[in-house]
């Protein structure tokens, strides 16, 4: 249907009929504006306020505790006993890379670590659970794909904190 079409239609129409199908079309354009683009905007909206009031809250939190949480760490980390090398062992084979763990060597200020066939998420895991629980960090890493579908070869130094 072409606009004149259009036009000459309506203008047949009679005058109370033609006013109650442009009111029509005024109030279904009203409610696909609003039901469409306003509400789903406006929870948008709400969600994106919620969220950042929400990190703020974690930043407010984490500044007022900041200190608390950096002398926890250093008790923990001054707490350990064992020697570094030991630990990096003790805590590769209770991350159950027992198997894969291929061998421990001190290599300057810190520790080289190789792994054969490691499955990759649980080494993820034990980097992280070194790093939070004795600030031992991952100085340099070297992977390779292991023999199996999500395993790894990997060398890895990693630096111990000062004593």
């Amino acid at each position: 249907m072409n606009v004149e079409a259009v036009r000459a239609w309506l203008a047949g129409l009679a005058p109370r009929d033609r006013r109650v199908l442009i009111g029509g079309a005024i109030a279904v354009a009203a409610l696909l504006l609003i039901g469409g683009v306003l509400l789903p905007l406006h929870g948008a909206v709400v969600t994106a306020v919620a969220r950042s009031d929400r990190r703020r809250a974690d930043l407010a939190w984490m500044r007022a505790h900041a200190n608390a949480i950096r002398a926890g760490a250093a008790t923990l980390r001054a707490s350990i006993d064992e020697p570094p090398l030991v630990l990096i062992d003790r805590s590769a084979r209770d991350a159950g890379l027992a198997a894969a763990l291929r061998g421990t060597e001190p290599a300057g200020r810190g520790i080289r670590v190789r792994l054969e066939d490691a499955p990759f998420d649980a080494m993820m895991v034990w980097f992280g659970t070194l790093d939070q629980r004795y600030g031992i960090t991952v100085e340099a890493i070297t992977v390779d794909h292991g023999a199996h579908p999500g395993t790894v070869d990997a060398s890895v130094t990693l630096a111990t904190p000062a004593p």
